[in-house]
C-alpha cells in the first residue's frame, strides 16, 4: 500500500473540504485552510520521495497555485480539475506526471467515447488517470461529476472498471459520501475496487486512524493505495504525516 499525498486547492489556497459541499455561489464546508503555499507541500513530498500524489483544482482561480506546486515537484505530482483534451498537454508540459479527468469525458450523464479517445490520443494511456469518485444511490456507486454534485448514469462495477482500464493507467476514487468527515471509510467501495479493478487504484475518503489504514490494507489486499486528507496533521488533523509515510512504506 502506497501513500499518495494530496494538495487540494480552492480559491488559490490549500484547503480540506467536506465532500459534496462544493457548489456555485456558496462557500463549501471547510475543515482546514493552510497558511502555507502549495509549493511548501510539494517540496515536502519531493523530499520524502512521494510520487503519484495529486493536485486537485476545486473550481476556478487555482491555475497559478497548481503551477506553483508542479514546478516545485516536477514529474512527481498529478493534476486534476478542469482538464480537457485542449489543455491536458499543457499541464503535462508544466510538470504534471499525469492528468486526472472526470467531467470532460461525460455528456448527458453518459461516457462520451469520442471525448475519451481524444484525451487518450493527446496524453497517451500512461499519462491519463480517470477519477471515478462516486456516491451511493439505490445500493450502487455512481460516478459523480461537476465537483461531485451531479450524478452520472455510470455505475462503478466490474464491467465499467474493466472497460475504462483500457484508456488510463490508474483510477483515483474518492468515497464522496465519507470524504472529509473523518467518520470512517467506505469499506464496501474498497472491496469493490480491490476485487475488480485490473489497474492500480487510489482510494480517498474517511481515513481517520492507523486502524483504518490497517483495515484498508487488509480489505484491499495491499493493492489499493491511499490518500489521507483532513485527518493528517498537515491539514489540522491528529495523524502524524511522518508516521503515515513510514507506516505505508512498511506495510
Amino acid at each position: 500500500m502506497k501513500f499518495r499525498p494530496c494538495i487540494d486547492l480552492h480559491n488559490g489556497k490549500v484547503k480540506q473540504i467536506v465532500g459534496g459541499s462544493l457548489a456555485d455561489g456558496t462557500e463549501p464546508e471547510t475543515n482546514f485552510v493552510s497558511e502555507k503555499p502549495p509549493a511548501w507541500y510539494a517540496e515536502l513530498y519531493k523530499s520524502d520521495g512521494l510520487t503519484g500524489g495529486h493536485v486537485i483544482k476545486l473550481g476556478q482561480g487555482n491555475d497559478e497555485a497548481a503551477h506553483e506546486a508542479l514546478a516545485a515537484w516536477p514529474g512527481g505530482l498529478q493534476v486534476g480539475g478542469g482538464i480537457t483534451a485542449d489543455n491536458a498537454v499543457q499541464w503535462l508540459e508544466a510538470g504534471a506526471a499525469q492528468v486526472i479527468v472526470t467531467s470532460t469525458i461525460f455528456q448527458n450523464g453518459q461516457i462520451d467515447a469520442d471525448r475519451l479517445s481524444q484525451l487518450v490520443a493527446e496524453t497517451g494511456r500512461e499519462r491519463l488517470v480517470l477519477d471515478l469518485s462516486c456516491r451511493k444511490k439505490d445500493g450502487r456507486y455512481f460516478i459523480v461529476t461537476d465537483r461531485w454534485q451531479t450524478f452520472t448514469e455510470t455505475v462503478v462495477d466490474a464491467e465499467s472498471l474493466r472497460q475504462l482500464s483500457d484508456s488510463c493507467c490508474e483510477f483515483l476514487v474518492h468515497g464522496v459520501d465519507v470524504e472529509g468527515k473523518q467518520q470512517g471509510m467506505d469499506e464496501a467501495l474498497i472491496e469493490l475496487l480491490a476485487g475488480h479493478s485490473p489497474i492500480p487504484c487510489v482510494y480517498a475518503g474517511g481515513v481517520r486512524s492507523f486502524d483504518d489504514l490497517e483495515k484498508l490494507n487488509t480489505v484491499g489486499g495491499g493493492e489499493i493505495d491511499v490518500t489521507v486528507g483532513s485527518a493528517l496533521d498537515l491539514f489540522g488533523g491528529t495523524m502524524p504525516y511522518r508516521d503515515v509515510v513510514e507506516y505505508c512504506r512498511n506495510s
